[in-house]
């Protein structure tokens, strides 16, 4: 009973890990292109995974889990099968253990293969102890190369996917007209590998109990067979079923139909900051495939959790008897699957983090490639004639990083990545070395297990304990300048905040507005200049917290963090002019000449239509940004940076005008006219400062 208690809570353990970490497969992209509140993204993980895990997952399960250990099951002793329940339990605490430390640090690792990194680690003590051999190298070459194999064909099939979408719908000049036809055709293959994914992943394990049950005459009518198939899809032995097929067909005819009707319906005018026009599609598109992720991720890793789970109990209730299959109870069930859930709800956001917005500026056009990239991929590796077996976190990174490189190798934080590939490296012998420790340290023996238990969980809460310190949320660094980021809601992304900033910046320019005028009209203006003053430092504050989370690459670009900031240095600029303005206006009497003084409240009119269309700009950056950086949303923010240099112009002029005729006429009083002439040429300033903002924009126009 000892044994089965801390075996149980070991596992439940294992299953949280699970639900922590690999959530972020499922629905980190669509958090990080915005699709989904992190609210919503957590409640739709945690319904779907726990479906999958306890509706479509496996009524038996491996006792060896991914054919890792090659054991002769006829002739286990009762000595090896007791030394190796205690080296699964020792497994599974060690994998859990590095999932957990991963998820500390928001690294997306595989829980396949840190559950295989602690078998083969059990596996090495195992052979010494029996001497025997028990380890398939082979299967362990396999998950090696799979660390490249994976992310490699997942950015692939990615990159190419979002070139389609990006040639066949941003790119021409009307994307929601073209979207609405060609998004239904495009919904086709995809919903087609959907359903073909959806039967040979998620509901494996359905039509295994369909079969049993009677309800169909041979799972293999759906599923492909195990070994020696054939590409016909209408012999027995066939790798794609033609039931399969046609299922996965009438799938994706459904969907196409669908989209094509809703699209009929919807009224895009109605989209408003956020995700206009052609990306609502997309995001519709993005939360279904997410969903399916969720859903086959429970089915199918749920095993990780209670498969050596089942070992444990098929062991202690058989009196020492193992087999290749175990049945799973209905109570393990609901342990693994609740677990997953639990897990999602409660650390899942660390890692969508890390997939969602550090890797590569996410959008839903390029959610929903990578989404359709990795289960592409996944089927694909999964089929038996390859039966490599792959992890969803590798292949979804790599289609990530394959998005983001349709931008440009700029577009990806290859340091983020980096790090994750190195905890890709680390989880087979991280967990290998932990369960050899564990299970050494236990002797196969229930006592020292009460000991060692404890003491591994008490070293998990000490790392988490000394690291709470190390970290840096985005909504902590903004609290005060303008970002909303409640619980649950989604936290801005860099260019709203960027138009925060500059809307602080329109703030400041019109209190300092006001100050010219009252200046103007002879009255004091003291209040208003002190109003200046104080905007304009709110303006800096925002600015200064955007410099340090872009400068710490807290979030990727599209357009680079240097070119950022020196978008955000010019935008600053001019709150910076606008306060000296302000000041100018403190030091002594405007030239007291009712014309002059009508010409400079002409000049602010012309200043403030230019700091007004400035900010409309920005306000059009931001939706670009959000939308995908489409041509028709490039093509209208190039307009409207026209409007802003037409608009400079024609302040231009009217300082012009203003400083001629304080020259020509200020000979009476020559230095109120100077002074006059400098509060002039600061407003110029303010004007010019606009102008050179808003053509540091033309990069992003012609990328």
């Amino acid at each position: 009973m000892i044994v089965l208690g801390l075996s149980i809570l070991v596992c439940a353990y294992m299953a949280w890990n699970i639900g922590a970490n690999d959530v972020a497969n499922a629905m980190g992209t669509s958090v990080g292109s915005r699709a989904l509140t992190l609210k919503q993204a957590v409640i739709i993980a945690a319904i779907f995974e726990f479906c999958g895990a306890f509706f479509a997952g496996d009524a038996v399960t491996d006792t060896v889990r991914k054919g890792i250990l090659s054991v002769d099951f006829e002739t286990v002793t009762d000595s090896f099968a007791n030394d190796l329940m205690y080296g699964f339990i020792a497994a599974m605490m060690a994998a859990a253990v590095w999932l957990t430390v991963a998820t500390r640090f928001g690294l997306p690792v595989s829980t396949t293969h840190s559950i295989i990194g602690g078998i083969v680690g059990v596996g090495l003590i195992l052979e010494v102890q029996h001497n025997t051999s028990l380890i398939d190298w082979d299967v362990v070459r396999k998950v090696v190369m799979s660390w490249v194999a994976s992310p490699f064909m997942g950015g692939l099939v990615a990159f190419l996917t979002f070139t389609v979408v990006r040639m066949t719908i941003l790119d021409v000049e009307n994307p929601i007209e073209r979207s609405k036809w060609l998004a239904p055709i495009l919904a086709l293959p995809t919903f087609f590998v959907l359903g073909l994914a959806l039967q040979f992943k998620a509901l494996k394990g359905f039509f295994g109990k369909a079969e049993s049950n009677g309800w169909i005459a041979d799972k293999y009518d759906w599923l492909p067979v195990k070994e020696n198939g054939v590409w016909n899809p209408w012999a027995e032995n066939a790798w794609f079923p033609i039931n399969s097929l046609w299922l996965a067909l009438a799938i994706g005819s459904m969907a196409s139909l669908v989209l094509w009707w809703v699209l009929r319906k919807y009224d895009f005018s109605k989209e408003r900051g956020g995700f206009t026009g052609v990306e609502r599609i997309f995001v519709w598109l993005q939360i279904i495939t997410a969903a399916y992720v969720a859903f086959a991720h429970g089915a199918n890793d749920r095993s990780n959790a209670i498969g050596p789970m089942a070992a444990v109990y098929q062991i202690l209730a058989s009196g020492g008897e193992l087999t290749a299959k175990a049945d799973v109870p209905m109570w393990l069930v609901l342990l693994g699957s609740a677990g997953i859930a639990v897990g999602v709800m409660t650390w899942g956001y660390r890692v969508m983090e890390t997939i969602g917005k550090k890797i590569t500026d996410i959008t839903p056009t390029r959610g929903f490639a990578a989404e359709f990239g990795a289960a592409t991929v996944i089927l694909m590796f999964s089929m038996p004639f390859l039966a490599v077996p792959v992890s969803t976190t590798h292949t979804l990174v790599g289609a990530v990083v394959g998005v983001g490189l349709a931008g440009g190798a700029k577009a990806v934080d290859f340091r983020v990545f980096g790090k994750i590939v190195a905890s890709w490296v680390a989880s087979l012998p991280a967990a290998g070395f932990g369960a050899i420790v564990i299970y050494v340290a236990s002797g196969s023996d229930p006592i020292n297990l009460i000991v060692i238990l404890p003491i591994a969980f008490m070293g998990v809460v000490w790392v988490m304990w000394k690291t709470k310190d190390d970290e840096v949320h985005v909504e902590d660094a903004l609290a005060d300048v303008g970002g909303d980021t409640g619980s649950g809601q989604i936290a801005p992304t860099v260019f709203e905040l960027f138009h925060t900033h500059a809307v602080s910046v329109e703030v400041t320019v019109n209190h300092m507005l006001e100050a010219v005028n009252k200046a103007a009209d002879g009255k004091d203006a003291s209040a208003e200049i002190q109003a200046t003053i104080e905007a304009e430092h709110a303006a800096d504050n925002l600015k200064a917290a955007l410099r340090d989370k872009v400068g710490s690459r807290e979030w990727k670009l599209l357009i680079g963090s240097d070119a950022f900031l020196h978008m955000l240095s010019r935008q600053d600029r001019i709150a910076d002019y606008a306060q000296n303005v302000a000041e100018q206006l403190s030091f002594r009497e405007l030239y007291d000449n009712d014309e002059a003084r009508q010409n400079l409240k002409e000049l602010g009119d012309a200043v403030s239509a230019t700091v007004a269309a400035y900010e409309d700009t920005v306000e059009v950056l931001r939706d670009v940004t959000l939308s995908g950086y489409t041509k028709q949303g490039r093509n209208q923010l190039l307009e409207m940076i026209r409007t802003v240099n037409l608009r400079e112009h024609e302040a231009d002029l009217a300082e012009a005008a203003a400083a001629g005729f304080v020259f020509s006429h200020g000979e009476d009083d020559p230095l109120a006219a100077m002074h006059m002439y400098r509060v002039l040429q600061r407003l110029d300033d303010v004007a010019n400062a606009c102008e050179a903002s808003a053509n540091a924009f033309l990069p992003i126009v012609y990328n």
